[in-house]
């Protein structure tokens, strides 16, 4: 058996790469590849999210099949669900009130003033990249191919904090079954 080595080297923190780190754009808009890999110009900067980072939650729910006697004997798996959780808080961005309130019903920019319908309406799917800096200056890109919003938690409005719109986004399958990618790569050959 070959020896295994730990490693420092290998353990990483992620910070957002500076000019943006959460992008959005129509579903079946050309994704990279890779993690260096320049990202199509129809995704659009969702800004800064708030210093709780990123979340993901990738869970998988199983049963159990007992056999007679009680012994577990095998335990299949029912269903998996891969879902983000943010905050962003550059809540004057049309495109970050787009993802959260849905594209048909947010109109106007900061200066002309910005109208924000809320209502019933199922909100779109779309594509996202996040892109991250590792310790060393490695890079991480996650790449959701269909995701939407399906969660917006409540907003608080207070003197001391950034208002901001908590969100969990879903990730579903693509065509070949993934919900979602991942890409580490160095950027120095």
């Amino acid at each position: 058996m070959a020896e295994v080595v730990n490693n420092a080297a290998n353990v990483s923190t992620g910070k957002p790469k500076v000019g943006g780190a959460f992008f959005r754009a129509p579903l079946k808009t050309a994704l990279p590849a890779n993690a260096l890999e320049k990202i199509d110009e129809a995704f659009k900067n969702l800004g800064y999210i708030s210093d709780n980072g990123l979340g993901n939650t990738n869970e998988r729910d199983v049963g159990e099949i007992k056999a007679w006697g009680g012994d577990v004997v095998a335990k299949p798996q029912k269903s998996k669900k891969d879902e983000f959780e943010l905050t962003f808080i550059e809540i004057k961005n049309p495109e970050v009130c787009k993802v959260v309130f849905g594209d048909s019903n947010v109109s106007g920019d900061i200066k002309t003033g910005i109208t924000i319908k809320v209502n019933a309406k199922e909100l779109p799917h779309g594509s996202f990249v996040v892109d991250m800096i590792m310790s060393g200056g490695d890079l991480k890109r996650v790449i959701i191919p269909d995701g939407q919003v399906i969660k917006i938690a409540e907003v608080n409005y207070k003197d001391d904090d950034a208002i901001g719109y908590k969100v969990t986004i879903a990730a579903y399958p693509d065509t070949t079954g993934n919900t979602h990618y991942e890409y580490m790569q160095s950027p120095n050959e």
